[in-house]
């Protein structure tokens, strides 16, 4: 059985969460979560991969374990959480990895590697938009309505993402057999999203959003310019970020791989096993070993 170990570090003050499997010295696999999660969402990924990797799998601040501050005490932006990633990545000595992003993780990994573009040598995307094309409209609608004017009206009706059915309805869209996701998955990010004052950060995180559009063009001209290799491996089921946004990703990267499988939006929850796959078949095309 692979060892995965559960650790913190402290970042500024703040305390970050990790899980954390496969030699010091391998090559650096980086799994960002998206929202409502957090690492708990690769708790059956890190033991599959770790090995010929080293695989880290931290939780954003206001997620999982990670420390979780109040509004009046940290900023919830998307910058933000990046800052804190790279001081993450600083404390452990990271300089170079693989990236695997999906949802919230996507954003914050494109910041990542507009900061430092010769540190990622490779990104997986799963569900991990970077295109218009990716937004469902109606998902998308309250979300740019929210982040347009954060008042009263809009609030209420972005509030429901909040709630049991939203987050249970995240998991289960676009799957088949809905009888294979763990509902542990989701009672475990209800648990988390409840803790007082959570909501504040998470509405501050919704009308953040639209910052990450803005930032879409410098990130196609990273694909281009670095020739990163990108695997796109989708829930073609999606009804958050559409198999279009993983297609987009041929124009900027057209060596990229894209792989749609018949799931939703968490993918690993249903076709853990396929992921793994292309993942492994994937990751020896990138140059994530150390320098010489």
């Amino acid at each position: 059985m692979t060892a995965v170990h559960h650790r913190t570090v402290d970042v500024d003050g703040l305390t970050v969460f990790y899980r954390e499997a496969g030699p010091a010295d391998a090559p650096v696999l980086l799994l960002l979560h998206g929202y409502p999660t957090s690492s708990h969402m690769f708790r059956r990924l890190i033991p599959a991969l770790a090995g010929p990797y080293r695989v880290i799998a931290p939780d954003h601040i206001g997620f999982g374990r990670s420390s979780a501050p109040p509004v009046t005490d940290f900023t919830y932006t998307f910058d933000a959480l990046t800052a804190v990633t790279r001081g993450f990545l600083a404390t452990l000595g990271v300089d170079r990895y693989a990236m695997y992003v999906m949802d919230y993780g996507a954003p914050v990994g494109w910041r990542l590697a507009l900061a430092d573009p010769e540190a990622v040598t490779g990104v997986i995307s799963q569900n991990g938009n970077a295109y218009e094309d990716g937004f469902v409209p109606d998902f998308w609608a309250p979300v740019w309505a929210y982040g347009a004017d954060p008042g009263p009206e809009n609030e209420a009706r972005l509030r429901p993402a909040l709630g049991r059915e939203a987050v249970e309805w995240q998991y289960t869209h676009g799957v088949p057999d809905p009888g294979l996701i763990d509902p542990d998955a989701w009672e475990h990010d209800l648990a988390l999203l409840a803790r007082p004052g959570n909501d504040r950060a998470q509405l501050a995180l919704f009308a953040d959003y639209v910052t990450n559009r803005e930032l879409y063009p410098a990130v196609h001209d990273w694909l281009r310019s670095s020739r990163v290799p990108v695997l796109a491996i989708w829930g073609q089921g999606d009804e958050i970020f559409a198999p279009a946004g993983a297609e987009a990703f041929r124009r900027d990267a057209p060596d990229a791989e894209v792989v749609l499988l018949d799931g939703g939006h968490f993918l690993l929850e249903s076709h853990l096993d396929e992921v793994a796959a292309a993942i492994r078949g994937f990751l020896p095309r990138t140059v994530a070993a150390p320098a010489a």
